[in-house]
């Protein structure tokens, strides 16, 4: 049954129709805005009735979102051949494989930069924006759900919005919200966002009642998170990290509280965040794009006071607890839209701890973190650039290998860099942690090569590192073997092929 209370402007009650109708709106060749942060918050519904419709016209449309989509509607949009072109990020397998064969369009930008650019015009406008929602106002403004994301860009800038009503979250998910657009670059006034708890905007998007055009009802949770249990190289990097911080604590760098903490999406970076909760910490913070199980594994054990983000991406498990008790966590949370929570001006002047994870890192602290052997997309940049540019400490986490130790996730030079190493200032394995912070570049070989290598790939790497440094350069290299790790890789299956021996 359909909560048609959920639409407290009653002469929109004439425009609930099923998701196939709502999709019969969207024409070859438009530009559509959808809801949707890490997999939360998305359409359920209209887009991947869309999918089925193009498999059968043909359509194609460009798809601008907030991050990647749940339910599988990426895959289902791409193997539709629906999508001529993606934006900002997705992390669907399916589509991933159809964007490197070149058969999809991809922009690959920072989350921060989408609301920009489509506001300036350096993107084409948006025809209709479709936004999950948990109720709409008498005004016609939209509830959202789990993330706001770009959400409001979009229903600012379409010509007709198709609000999906999700009623499996409940209305009660008014008020943790704060939206809140930027005025246009030239006298721009400052976002005055002080502390992570402070609110400048609304609770709800504003929509001209006028421009909704179809209204969906649907009854579905959001994608779960993966979790990170039993992962040992996590639990060796978070508890490298937290030595770490106990030691800037003591020598008066931090307090207790750290700072405001970011984390990107992950098995990593939640078993880094999981691991403060072991720690003598207190009070802290969160100014992040995603909350994660971790954040209210930090809230229930009393460590954490207030989180920032701009979506809720949780495991099955955690999305029933805290939905069971969520007055015990609406006054702790706020959501906003990823161009606040990734806006460089507040980033700064918060002083954020970024913890970010790495695809690959050089010696000399450069990270790949969007690229396999500098061709092959996997999801994209997202965020982290955002944070590790502005951030008081910019950290990175990696397994110093992956593929059963086939591929070393430390090597000579990345193949395609993320985050140059001036943006990085310390990179963790599970083998240890490398404190790059005013060291040289070749300082900061020798302290990744101690501290952050594999052992099985140490004394390729070192070798390498050593004969760069007697040919010379402020940061040695030796182009012709630069990449032969990655040459080995190709060609064997194993990067441990003994290719750096020493001349």
């Amino acid at each position: 049954m359909n909560d048609t209370s959920r639409i407290k402007h009653t002469s929109l009650a004439a425009r609930v129709m099923p998701a196939g109708q709502a999709a019969s709106l969207i024409h070859d060749g438009m530009v559509v805005g959808a809801s949707g942060f890490t997999r939360s918050g998305d359409s359920k519904a209209v887009l991947a009735a869309f999918a089925q419709k193009a498999e059968n016209d043909h359509t194609r449309i460009t798809l601008m979102t907030g991050a990647s989509l749940g339910q599988g509607t990426d895959g289902a949009l791409a193997t539709a051949g629906a999508i001529a072109m993606r934006l900002p990020f997705q992390s669907d397998p399916v589509m991933r494989t159809i964007i490197n064969e070149g058969k999809l369009a991809y922009i690959d930008e920072n989350l921060s930069e989408t609301a920009a650019h489509i506001r300036n015009g350096f993107l084409p406008p948006i025809d209709i924006a479709i936004v999950e929602a948990a109720s709409v106002e008498a005004d016609g403004s939209i509830v959202p759900t789990t993330s706001v994301g770009n959400s409001a860009i979009f229903v600012q800038q379409a010509r007709q919005v198709i609000v999906e009503i999700n009623q499996a979250v409940p209305v009660e998910i008014q008020g943790i919200h704060d939206v809140f657009l930027p005025e246009d670059p030239t006298g721009r006034a400052i976002l005055p966002i002080t502390d992570v708890w402070q609110r400048i905007g609304q609770d709800v998007i504003t929509c001209d009642p006028q421009k909704i055009a179809a209204i969906v009802f649907t009854n579905q949770k959001d994608s779960p998170a993966e979790t990170t249990s039993g992962n040992a190289a996590a639990e060796a990097i978070a508890g490298h990290l937290l030595q770490f911080f106990n030691r800037e604590i003591a020598v008066g760098r931090l307090t207790p509280a750290l700072r405001p903490i970011q984390a990107g999406i992950g098995k990593i970076a939640d078993a880094v965040l999981g691991g403060l909760a072991q720690g003598d910490f207190q009070h802290l913070t969160m100014y992040s794009e995603v909350l994660q199980d971790s954040t209210f594994q930090l809230m229930d054990s009393g460590k954490m006071d207030f989180a920032s983000g701009s979506s809720m991406t949780l495991s099955t498990e955690c999305y029933q607890r805290v939905f069971a008790d969520f007055e015990n966590y609406r006054h702790k949370i706020v959501l906003r839209p990823q161009d606040i929570t990734n806006a460089a001006e507040v980033i700064q002047r918060l002083g954020i701890i970024a913890i970010n994870t790495a695809l690959e890192c050089d010696i000399y602290g450069n990270v790949n973190s969007s690229h396999i052997a500098g061709s092959q997309i996997v999801n994209g940049i997202g965020g982290s650039a955002d944070f590790a540019q502005n951030s008081y400490l910019s950290i990175f986490v990696t397994e110093s290998v992956t593929k059963g130790g086939k591929i070393s996730r430390i090597v000579p030079m990345v193949t395609h860099v993320d985050h140059s190493e001036h943006d990085v200032d310390v990179i963790v394995t599970e083998q240890g942690l490398a404190d790059l912070r005013g060291l040289s570049p070749r300082q900061k070989a020798e302290t990744i090569l101690e501290h952050c290598v594999h052992p099985d790939y140490h004394e390729e790497l070192s070798g390498y590192f050593e004969r760069a440094c007697r040919r010379g350069g402020h940061t040695p290299h030796l182009l012709e073997e630069a990449f032969r790790l990655h040459t080995s890789l190709a060609e064997t299956g194993s990067m441990k092929t003994p290719l750096l021996a020493s001349i």
